[in-house]
C-alpha cells in the first residue's frame, strides 16, 4: 500500500532526489533523439515529418522501427504495422501507472502520451505516490522536450552533410537503441527473448520484404514464454 508522505520528503527520501534521478534519465535518453533525426533524414524522410512522428509518436523504439523498416525499402504499412506491435507495450504500462499514479481525470489523456519506458521505470521505483507523480511528470517533460529538440537538429544536420550513409551516421539508429536495449536485458528469460528475435530477425531478412521480419521477430517473447512454461 502506497503512503502519502510530507512535501519535500518521499519515505525518507527528499524531492530533490527524485528531481535529479529523473532529470539525469530524461537528459540522457532525450539526446538520442539527434540519432532518431539524422536515422530519419537518411531514410529520406523529410525534417518536418520527422519532428511530427517525434511530436505525435514519442516512443523511440517504434520510430527507429518505423524509419528503418522504410529505409530498407519497406512497404509503408508493413513498416507502420512493426512500429505499432513495438508501441503496444506502452498500453501495458499504463494499465499500472494508472493505478499508481491516480492522476485527475482531465489530464490523463496528456499523460498517456508520455507512458514509455523511462518514465515507467522512474515512476515505479519512486516510494510513494507523489514522488512517483513527480519523477514521472520531470522524466516526461525532460525528456520530450529533449527528444522533439534534438530530433530537429539532427534531421537539420544531416540534410546539411548531404549522404549519411557516406558518413557512417545509418549506424547511428541501430546503435542508439541497442544502447537503450542492452541494460534492460536483465532476466535469462529477457536475455533469451532478445536473442531468439535477433535470430529470426536475420533469419529472415534475406527471403522476406523489408519490415517482415519485424514482425516475425515479435514472435520471439510468446516462443520463449511457452517453452518457460513447459518446462518442469
Amino acid at each position: 500500500m502506497i503512503q502519502e508522505t510530507p512535501d519535500g520528503v518521499a519515505d525518507g527520501r527528499p524531492r530533490a532526489a527524485v528531481v535529479r534521478d529523473a532529470l539525469g534519465v530524461g537528459v540522457a535518453v532525450g539526446l538520442s533523439g539527434f540519432a532518431f533525426g539524422v536515422t530519419a533524414a537518411g531514410a529520406g524522410i523529410s525534417t518536418l515529418q520527422a519532428c511530427v512522428l517525434s511530436l505525435l509518436v514519442f516512443t523511440g523504439a517504434s520510430q527507429f522501427a518505423l524509419v528503418g523498416a522504410l529505409a530498407a525499402g519497406g512497404n509503408p504499412f508493413t513498416a507502420a504495422a512493426g512500429a505499432f506491435f513495438l508501441g503496444t507495450r506502452n498500453a501495458f504500462y499504463g494499465l499500472r501507472l494508472s493505478q499508481l499514479l491516480k492522476l485527475p481525470r482531465a489530464v490523463r489523456p496528456l499523460a498517456a502520451h508520455w507512458v514509455i519506458d523511462e518514465t515507467t521505470a522512474v515512476a515505479l521505483a519512486q516510494p510513494d505516490r507523489k514522488s512517483a507523480r513527480l519523477g514521472f511528470t520531470v522524466t516526461g517533460l525532460t525528456l520530450y522536450a529533449l527528444w522533439n529538440l534534438t530530433t530537429l537538429l539532427g534531421a537539420l544536420g544531416a540534410e546539411a552533410i548531404g549522404d549519411t550513409r557516406a558518413w557512417g551516421l545509418d549506424a547511428a539508429g541501430p546503435a542508439v537503441f541497442l544502447a537503450l536495449l542492452a541494460p534492460m536485458l536483465k532476466t535469462f528469460t529477457e536475455r533469451a527473448v532478445a536473442a531468439l528475435a535477433l535470430v529470426l530477425g536475420l533469419g529472415f531478412l534475406p527471403v522476406l520484404p523489408a519490415g517482415v521480419p519485424v514482425l516475425i521477430a515479435a514472435l520471439a517473447a510468446p516462443v520463449v514464454l511457452w517453452m518457460k512454461g513447459r518446462r518442469p
